[in-house]
């Protein structure tokens, strides 16, 4: 008999798909693991962590601690535990970070490259984030190419650490960019289409590219600066 009464505008609210539960959830979290990412890196500046060590041991303490946490999270992303790994993660990141910001820092115009660098991450992440909502074809044969050019870019990084040559380095970021700018296009398609099922391996492949995003652009503008 209620049905009966109930007027047009009475409609329950619509329930939430799994996908858009799970695209919820993957923006929240990376919201809030910039939190640690920040306090990592301001930590690492404040300690100067850069005249303490070196940069091949930083490279190879990098290296090692990033692969040992993405195998952790991963194993544990349907635990308790997974959300305190990846906030320790982001810390992690954070921290070593602190040394490509300590040096753009150094120079007199640091802090506006730093923060030129933050505004340009985050409209390449919405920007992508909007693109995702759009984008009708299915993504997910690009993931190959994606990932060839990641090794592509890891070769061309370690032959430049020996040809050190500004002009590779400054075109090695740029490829950087438009590589992770498109992980982040891909990562936030896949959940959309319900590819992805869990937010924590989703944020951590997101937080992933939007890290290199920001940290290859703060290269290209500090390359650029150095040149100018």
């Amino acid at each position: 008999m209620n049905e009966l009464f109930q007027t047009s505008t009475e409609r329950p609210a619509p329930e939430f798909t799994q996908a858009q539960r799970v695209l919820r959830n993957t923006y929240w979290l990376l919201a809030i693991s910039i939190v640690p990412t920040v306090f990592g890196a301001w930590l690492g500046i404040t300690a100067q962590m850069t005249t303490v060590m070196s940069r091949g041991p930083t490279a190879i303490v990098f290296l090692l601690g990033a692969i040992g946490f993405v195998f952790a999270i991963e194993k544990a992303k349907d635990s308790v535990l997974a959300v305190p790994l990846l906030l320790a993660f982001t810390f992690f990141m954070g921290l070593m970070l602190s040394h490509t910001i300590s040096a753009v820092l150094g120079r007199p115009d640091g802090a506006g490259l730093v923060t030129t660098a933050a505004a340009g991450a985050g409209a390449i992440f919405f920007g992508m984030a909007l693109l995702s909502t759009w984008a009708k074809r299915d993504l997910n044969a690009t993931g190959r190419f994606l990932f060839v050019g990641v090794v592509m870019l890891l070769v061309a990084g370690v032959a430049n650490a020996f040809l050190q040559s500004s002009a590779l380095a400054l075109t090695l970021s740029v490829v950087a960019m438009g590589v992770f700018s498109a992980f982040i296009l891909y990562d936030l398609k896949r959940v959309r289409d319900g590819d992805e099922t869990n937010y924590i391996s989703a944020t951590l492949s997101v937080y992933l590219s939007l890290f290199n995003v920001f940290s290859s652009l703060l290269d290209v503008l500090g390359l650029i600066g150095r040149e100018g």
